[in-house]
């Protein structure tokens, strides 16, 4: 069985045809846990219910949790009927079943990854996988070079002539840059580039995908899509949930690390990109990467950026408790829930235009939007009084949830007089395609199986994420002190402050 890895450097694949994935097995490492039975094993029942898995796929799952196999079996049923998109079939279920395989151990015990290579080697047999295997880590990133190194030690990680051995590694990339290299070394050292998969689910979303198609699929906008006629650009990420059950995981890390690195930037690099010429990985990568090292951050960091927590209040007709009252948070806490940052893009086409990234918890409701706000006219004819509620026209593509797009301009009110005022044009996913999108997990666990990593960030692109980062993430840590802003408002002040300093303000979704 040859790889299914296109060349980079080609791109002639008819993509209106569906990809079956050919003879292969994933083994997800961390399977009982919440990423997995929430998004991973149903997105792998959707894609077998939507015939793109081969008939001898197998799934392996690997946990310290104390399951046998009928154990396991019962949870990952419970996980797809559950939470699958599509329609839940029972002989879609048995046919998915009968590959199932589970390996119970710790990441650092040898006896069970000699098992689980005893069970790969068995699946190839018994399945007809071919050696074609990935191996998916949905585990805390502080076990991934252990588990990447029991993967190289007991041999998982060689191919024979003909087949793949892949990993996929989730998010975040490291906490800084120096613990991003060291970590992409380690990888490196026992997968070649080509097959390591770094998992950004935002990428696999339909609507920023769309942004793409959006840009260079239609003639009218392109040649506006420049400082020129475009103000500013602000992208947001706003939740109406505190932390929950992750705090763990998330005090210490931060909402700029948690999601601007990653999501945030990546959208600002498909919104500023140069097209490309062709849609292959390798043109992606490196006009997103032109965009990645074109960008700074003014040099008075403490007046373009801003961080907070949020405290006490009301969200979604309830009263929650602010972030250091929330389980397992230290009443000494300096870890942002919301961080906004001002940066710029040196190059001809946006210089002057500022991009605004902000991500938030508790916040006034849940949207993931890019809006691309234009200069005013030049020149208005009107009086004052007919134009005092016309605001800049923008365009703004809603990731998530409302998926669609708004075109805001002005428009003459019905009347005698001449008053103009904002309207919006709207285009909205469900209103004009009847199929619904596939989750991101589909769409991205779809292309590590079929060797297309156009969705997925390689490690040049997660380095000059971190060069962005890193210097607001010191000058922030030089100080104990840190905004707040009541749970269910739009953020503390002083992110106002940030953006009026420039003359602007910033969108209420």
């Amino acid at each position: 069985m040859t790889s299914a890895y296109v060349n980079p450097l080609r791109d002639d694949q008819d993509r209106r045809l569906p990809q079956i994935a050919g003879p292969c097995s994933v083994t997800i490492f961390g399977i009982t846990g919440d990423l997995a039975t929430r998004k991973l094993i149903p997105a792998i029942y959707d894609l077998a219910n939507r015939g793109l898995l081969p008939p001898g796929f197998s799934l392996i799952g690997f946990a310290r949790q104390d399951l046998d196999l009928d154990g396991f079996i019962k949870l990952a049923y419970e996980a797809a009927k559950s939470r699958a998109r599509t329609p839940f079939r029972e002989e879609v279920w048995k046919q998915l079943e009968a590959g199932i395989r589970f390996v119970r151990g710790d990441f650092s015990d040898d006896l069970a990854f000699a098992e689980l290579a005893r069970t790969i080697a068995a699946v190839d047999d018994e399945r007809g996988t071919g050696g074609n295997h990935a191996f998916y880590l949905s585990i805390p990133p502080g076990f991934f070079p252990q588990v990447v190194g029991q993967l190289k030690e007991h041999g998982l990680a060689e191919v024979s002539d003909g087949s793949w051995r892949r990993v996929v590694i989730e998010k975040p990339f490291g906490h800084d840059l120096a613990s991003a290299k060291e970590l992409n070394k380690i990888v490196s050292d026992v997968f070649p580039r080509e097959s390591v998969f770094r998992i950004d689910h935002y990428l696999g979303k339909e609507t920023v995908q769309n942004i793409l198609a959006f840009r260079f699929a239609n003639g009218m906008f392109e040649p506006i899509w420049n400082s020129n006629y475009i103000d500013h650009v602000q992208i947001t990420m706003a939740e109406d949930i505190g932390i929950g059950g992750r705090a763990g995981y998330f005090d210490g890390i931060g909402a700029a690390r948690d999601v601007i690195q990653n999501h945030l930037l990546q959208l600002m690099a498909l919104v500023a990109m140069e097209e490309p010429v062709s849609f292959n990985a390798y043109s992606l990568r490196i006009e997103k990467q032109k965009v990645l090292a074109s960008a700074r951050t003014p040099e008075r960091i403490d007046l373009h950026t801003a961080r907070a927590q949020y405290t006490a209040g009301w969200a979604g007709g309830e009263h929650v408790a602010g972030y250091l009252e929330e389980a397992d948070i230290p009443a000494t806490s300096t870890t942002e829930t919301y961080a906004a940052i001002r940066l710029d893009v040196d190059t001809r086409r946006w210089a002057g235009v500022p991009f605004y990234l902000r991500a938030g918890k508790r916040l006034g409701r849940r949207v993931t939007e890019v809006a691309v706000v234009f200069k005013r006219a030049p020149h208005q004819p009107f009086t004052k009084t007919a134009t005092e509620e016309l605001g800049q026209n923008a365009l703004v593509m809603r990731i998530q949830p409302d998926e669609g797009v708004t075109l805001r301009f002005g428009s003459k009110v019905p009347g005698t007089a001449m008053e103009i005022r904002d309207v919006n044009m709207d285009f909205a996913y469900g209103g004009s395609f009847v199929e619904s999108s596939p989750e991101a997990y589909e769409r991205l666990i779809l292309d590590v199986l079929l060797g297309e990593p156009p969705l997925f960030p390689q490690h040049e692109e997660v380095e000059l994420s971190w060069e962005i980062l890193d210097p607001i993430i010191e000058k922030w840590s030089r100080s104990s002190k840190i905004d707040t802003y009541e749970s269910g408002t739009w953020g503390p002040a002083s992110a106002d402050a940030m953006i009026a300093r420039d003359g602007r303000t910033w969108r209420r979704p």
